[in-house]
Order: C-alpha cells, then structure tokens, then sequence
C-alpha cells in the first residue's frame, strides 16, 4: 500500500471528484485512520502554474483549519508528496447528503436539521475568513453519530463567493434535500420550511429573511414547530421614529393593551359575571313581589264584595242614618 510522507497509507477511495480523491488512511504515527485529500492540477495545466495552483491549495487547506465549529470537518494538517498537498482532516464515517438523496428526499424535520447546522458552519467559517465555494450536497456528510459536518472549505480571495451567493447556494441545497415537489400548503411544517427556503434564496441582498433569522427558524422547525415564529415591528406613534421607545413605553402600552382587551371582552369567572348574576337575581326578586302585592289586592277585593267609592277606595263600612237601598241613595262614608 501507498504510503504518502512517509506517515499516511492509504486504504481505499472515499470519494472522486474533479479536482482530486478523498481517500481513507491510516496515520500510522498514532494509528488513527484519518481522511487524506489528494489534489490534482487539470489536465495540459503548465509546470508552472501548477505548481501555484498547488500552493494556492495548501494556503487554503491551512486557513480552513482555522476554524473551529462542531459541524466543519476538522482539519488536521498538509502532508506533502511529489510537490503536491494532500490535505489531512479528521475521517467522518456516514453518507454524503448526495448518497442519503438518492433514496428520496428528507422528511421536513430533518432537512430543517441539516439547513440549520450547514448555516451554521457557514457563518462560522466566514467569520474566520474562510468562506465556502459554494456548498451542495456532496459537501455535506450526515455522520452515524448523528452530527451533521460540513467539507470543501477553504478558497484564495481572488474567486470569494460572497455572503448573498452563499445563502442561495444553501437555500438550493435545502429545495433539493427537502423535494420541492413535495412541499405541502404553507399552513403545515413543510410550507414553513418552504419560505425559510425562499428567503434564503432571494435574489436581493434585502432578503425578508437574515442569516440569523433563518437559522432560528429552521433549528424550531428541527425541534418540531410548524408556523415561523415572526412578528411585524409596531408602527410608530406620531412625531416618533421607529425604535424611539423606551422600555417603560413599551411595558406601558403592554399593559394598557391588557386592560382594553380586559374590558372589551371579560373572561368567564372575572368580575363582571357576579354583577351580572346579582342584577338577574334582584330583577326576579322584584318580579315576585310585585305579583304578589297584585295577588293580594285581588284576594282581599274578593273579601270585600263591595263596589268602589269615588276615588277608587274600596269601603265595607255598614250604612249610617238616613242611607237607602234604592237606586238613589246618598253617599257612603268610608271608614277611616
């Protein structure tokens, strides 16, 4: 077997592409198998020109070992054969996103996951000055152990995708992983992830959408939620520029939100429903008595059995000297 300086057997391809082969070693140094990179200069290239294009491989293998995130593939070192780099960085054993695809795509969840950890490492290496050519699925390995780990890292500033390019290069990697096709109405967690997928695939360097946004909605769609969790900025009071109010307005207004929709729409149990209920209760009590003082006055009418005197007074007083049964008769005093 091909030992490269005199450190690395190599064991068995990995992957082939363009540019070289990824090949699985063996650091016999601490008997760790490692991955080991082999570049390769296109075909008819100049002896010349090979040799910085070389170079240029090895500056860019050593700055993408800078970086320091769980989900970059660690970079171990150069290792130098013939004149050429062969970079070393840690072996991740799993699949290639381009391998797992070829079954179907991913289910929702689980390409949220993967948007949310490519992001990340993708953040993380710009900031360290190393940006990504542009990542697609063979790019990316979902490892057995279940990390997501992000290669191909590492590119001379000369050719430097910039920011937007790279978020929609994302944003195409996460349409194929989750299957266009199969995305559902925006009301389901495929519709979110669809216009997390959107943003980050806008033309415009105003995406409705920035890198931090979209990660925290795609890691809450990885954990299980559905609608994206995104509010619109209050619109400001007159002669007030957005973003003048201060904590205490904001607790202000907070609170007197609180008591209008209180007052506007009691909640059962509040203190509006006990008036209420007293209200009703007198409203019958009444109702009892005064249909039972007309009872009364019926009943003792019927008692009576005499006609009313002028001014409707009712009298059962016997008749006085001079009274008359007759039609005609005088007056009847009553009682007092």
């Amino acid at each position: 077997m091909t030992v490269i300086a005199g450190r690395y057997r190599l064991l068995d391809v990995l992957a082939e592409g363009a540019t070289g082969t990824v090949w699985r070693a063996l650091d016999e140094t601490d008997r760790h198998e490692v991955a080991l990179k082999e570049f390769r200069a296109p075909a008819g290239l100049p002896a010349d020109e090979a040799l910085l294009l070389h170079a240029r491989r090895e500056r860019e293998a050593r700055a993408a070992a800078r970086i320091s995130h769980p989900a970059v593939v660690r970079g171990l070192g150069v290792a130098t054969e013939d004149g050429r780099p062969w970079i070393v960085t840690e072996l991740v054993r799993g699949l290639t996103l381009a391998e797992t695809l070829e079954a179907g795509p991913l289910p929702p969840r689980e390409a949220a996951r993967v948007g949310a950890e490519v992001l990340s490492a993708l953040r993380a290496a710009r900031e360290a000055g190393v940006p990504h050519r542009g990542v697609e699925p063979r790019h990316v390995l979902l490892a057995n152990d279940g990390r997501i780990v992000v290669t191909g890292f590492g590119t001379a500033p000369a050719d430097a995708p910039g920011a937007d390019a790279e978020l929609r290069s994302l944003g195409a990697l996460l349409d194929t992983a989750a299957g266009s096709s199969t995305l559902l109405p925006a009301d389901d967690r495929t519709g979110a992830l669809r216009a997390v997928i959107e943003g980050l695939s806008h033309p415009d360097p105003d995406r409705p959408l920035t890198p931090t946004q979209a990660e925290e909605e795609l890691r809450r769609l990885a954990g299980g939620g559905s609608r994206p969790l995104r509010t619109e900025p209050s619109a400001p009071r007159n002669g007030e520029r957005a973003g003048d109010r201060g904590e205490g307005d904001r607790q202000g207004n907070s609170n007197s939100s609180t008591r209008a929709r209180g007052s506007a729409s009691p909640a059962p149990g509040s203190s509006h429903a006990p008036r209420r209920r007293r209200v009703l209760i007198a409203g019958a009590v009444g109702a009892l008595l005064i249909a039972g003082a007309l009872t009364y006055h019926v009943v003792r009418d019927d008692e009576r059995g005499a006609g009313p005197v002028p001014g409707g007074v009712t009298s059962t007083a016997p008749a006085g000297p001079g009274a008359t049964d007759g039609a005609g008769g005088g007056p009847v005093t009553p009682r007092s």
